[in-house]
């Protein structure tokens, strides 16, 4: 299997650590021991690799692999990697005694109050002050770490977790913190993460941390395009990231891939210490100052406007420290901006579609060009919204201008999963920016989209809808619950937060099937039931375990009962009237059809096809206006022409269930309309509650068309009919 890397960089990357997450047929590898990394002339490199998904049969699903690259400047690079003739690489990291090392690098991990770090030790000794929590309300609060445990460890990286309490007065919110280190680096990653486990709001006034070192020698710099520095010996010098910077810079990147870089560095006789945000720009308020050698990063810095946290919310800030020897401030820099924008191996389309993970009607060789930049363009469109709690989002502004948040906008929480949409859209094309797009959309996710406290257990775990002030709804239902795309990114990135949220969500789906409103039949119950079946599903493909099949069959049973009750999959809208609605019948499909995929009973999945098909034969006959289109709903003021792609999804499982031409031939005109129009990202910029938005749309439609376009425009053009 070849890895490729992209032409990046103009200096040369030497043993730099990087990460692959490759899907692998079934039966092709049954031992990760055996697993290798060779270069472009045929050496091992150092590698470590892990399954983090299992076939039926045992043998490995998705493999995990960290690596060491040489990487020379102005070149692309190539690597292979092979399921046999390797073994782990032993890099002597461990952790002993409270102390996390890399021989390079030992950092004491403290469990006192007020304090992170024991010790950190590279070349020389640095003094790293714990992470200092203050609300809006003056009060400052105490910190202690309770307990470390180790997350991840191989031989080239490990990642220890500690859990603690932010304390003051009668508040206390948890907090996680997350080191990594690495093989032969001195550098290492902190990651804080501060988790509103009260009733009541955190606005958060301040949030930072020191590093106290030897030296006078104080930069501060920042980019978009070639970095600026501000620079001293001795006095101070600071630099603020807030909205008013954002909405008068401009930048031309997709900045799920890279904005710019945001350090501090104070060198002096032995070297020097930097520290670099991750994504500052991004995750905006962040600040920077440095007087005397002593450095203040400001994770939230102080200014009129608090970052706040509605209960149950977390999010993670992410920050780089490097102890280095005498350096070029350009050497620091060029080191900042690979942390921000990191060398990332890939893989060929092919590799996806080889093994059998990903549906076969993702992939095909008869490529239409239109097509391909329509749906590229489509997953670009989204608003990009800075601002800490809401990088990663993007508002709806159609929800929005419906009222339904009441005056404030109302934020997408990654309706239809978008993120896994982007991975669908990533193993087809093999284009980086579209998985750093499920990188950037889950982190968020998992910190501000699920539920990480309530008192109400039935909230616990769950992802909230579509809402204002991403939660403030209070809203969470079946309907609005996905996993695949947090699968994704467990299985691309090693990170069990990914699979660990997916689980979570997954339990509180069953939780709510439990309820007394499931207990009754009719379209609503079944409608909802049906989009839990994509979530049960997916985590039995996961996970193999038979648990997540216990559902279905009761889930079946409202589909069928719905039927019995109108004759079709009617919905009752106006007092007197039971209408077609095409998009629910549709998504009533397509849930169906995922539980046919993994169905063993053959007496079940005969009557699911004869459901599928029945029911799209009589949407054919019955729902279709002369213009060839499906109309939105069976009711005179709504017959207007339906714009909802879902409907070429279930024709497209008609044709694969039958192979009869005529589901596809009804589609035509559909795809055509739909795709008809070329998105537009747009360049409008402005500052909206605690954001600065950039460009128009939100991520729900390219979530709600990735799937269904491409699987109709494969059958369609294996049929030559485009």
């Amino acid at each position: 299997m070849d890895l490729f890397f992209e032409r990046l960089y103009s200096t040369d990357r030497v043993a730099e650590p990087v990460f692959v997450g490759v899907p692998v047929a079934k039966g092709e590898l049954t031992d990760v021991c055996t697993v290798s990394v060779k270069d472009e002339n045929g050496m091992p490199v150092p590698a470590c690799a892990r399954a983090t998904a299992y076939w039926d049969d045992g043998s490995v699903k998705w493999l995990y692999t960290d690596f060491l690259a040489d990487i020379k400047a102005r070149c692309p690079a190539s690597y292979t990697l092979e399921m046999s003739g390797g073994a782990p690489f032993n890099g002597d990291i461990s952790f002993e005694n409270g102390v996390l090392s890399t021989g390079e690098l030992a950092l004491g991990l403290s469990e006192k109050e007020g304090e992170l770090f024991t010790s950190v030790k590279g070349p020389f000794e640095v003094n790293i002050g714990a992470v200092v929590l203050k609300d809006k309300n003056g009060n400052i609060y105490s910190n202690r770490v309770e307990k470390w445990e180790v997350e991840s460890m191989n031989g080239l990286k490990a990642t220890v977790v500690g859990f603690g309490e932010n304390t003051a007065a009668d508040k206390s919110y948890r907090f996680e913190v997350r080191v990594t280190v690495y093989f032969g680096k001195t550098y290492f990653d902190l990651a804080y993460t501060v988790i509103d486990t009260d009733t009541e709001p955190l606005d958060i006034a301040s949030l930072s941390f020191e590093i106290c070192t030897k030296g006078n020698k104080q930069n501060i710099g920042i980019s978009n395009y070639r970095t600026k520095y501000e620079s001293s010996e001795g006095e101070k010098i600071e630099k603020l990231i807030d909205a008013d910077y954002l909405m008068n810079e401009a930048n031309e990147h997709n900045p799920e891939v890279f904005y710019g870089t945001f350090f501090g560095d104070v060198s002096g006789d032995e070297g020097g210490v930097c520290a670099t945000v991750y994504q500052a720009q991004q995750n905006y308020p962040k600040a920077i100052d440095i007087e005397n050698g002593k450095m203040t990063v400001w994770l939230v810095p102080e200014t009129d406007e608090p970052v706040t946290l509605f209960m149950g919310m977390q999010r993670e800030q992410s920050v780089r420290i490097f102890i280095h020897g005498k350096m070029p401030i350009d050497e620091i820099n060029a080191e900042s901006t690979l942390y921000q924008m990191p060398d990332r191996p890939a893989v060929a389309p092919e590799v996806f579609e080889r093994s059998g993970v990903f549906a076969k009607n993702m992939f095909t060789k008869h490529k239409n060009m239109r097509l391909e930049m329509f749906l590229g363009n489509k997953a670009d469109e989204h608003t990009r919204s800075y601002g800490m709690v809401s990088w990663g989002d993007s508002p709806d502004m159609g929800y929005t201008s419906q009222g339904r948040g009441g005056g404030k906008l109302v934020w997408t929480n990654n309706e239809y999963d978008f993120p896994h949409a982007c991975t669908l859209q990533y193993v087809r094309t093999g284009t980086r920016r579209f998985l750093d797009y499920v990188l950037v959309t889950v982190r968020h996710w998992m910190d501000v989209d699920v539920c990480h406290f309530s008192p109400d257990p039935l909230e616990m775990g769950g992802q909230w809808e579509h809402s204002k002030e991403h939660i403030n709804g209070r809203v969470m239902i079946c309907s609005h619950e996905w996993v695949e795309g947090l699968l994704d990114y467990y299985h691309f990135t090693g990170d069990i937060r990914g699979l660990n949220t997916a689980l979570g969500i997954a339990e509180n789906v069953l939780r709510l099937l439990d309820t007394p409103m499931f207990k009754q039949t009719g379209e609503i119950n079944a409608r909802e039931t049906g989009w839990a079946l994509r979530t049960i599903v997916a985590m039995y493909v996961e996970t193999n375990d038979e648990k997540w099949l216990e559902k279905c069959d009761w889930i079946v049973g409202h589909f069928r009962q719905w039927k019995e009750k109108y004759g079709l999959w009617l919905s009752p809208y106006l007092d007197n009237t039971e209408i077609r609605v095409v998009f629910m019948i549709a998504i009533a499909c397509v849930s169906l059809y995922r539980y046919y995929t993994v169905c063993k009973d053959e007496d079940m999945k005969a009557e699911l096809k004869a459901m599928i098909t029945e029911s799209v034969d009589d949407l054919i006959e019955n729902s279709v206006l002369e213009n060839g289109l499906f109309y939105y709903k069976e009711i005179p003021s709504l017959q207007r022409n339906g714009n909802n792609p879902i409907i070429l999804h279930a024709l497209a499982i008609c044709y694969e269930l039958t192979g009869d031409k005529k589901y596809i031939e009804a589609g035509m005109p559909t795809l055509e309309y739909v795709t008809s129009v070329m998105p537009n990202p747009g360049q409008s910029k402005k500052k909206m509650e605690s954001s600065v938005l950039y460009g128009n749309g939100g991520t729900k439609n390219f979530a709600q068309m990735m799937a269904p376009v491409t699987c109709f425009y494969t059958a369609a053009a294996e049929l030559k009919m485009l």
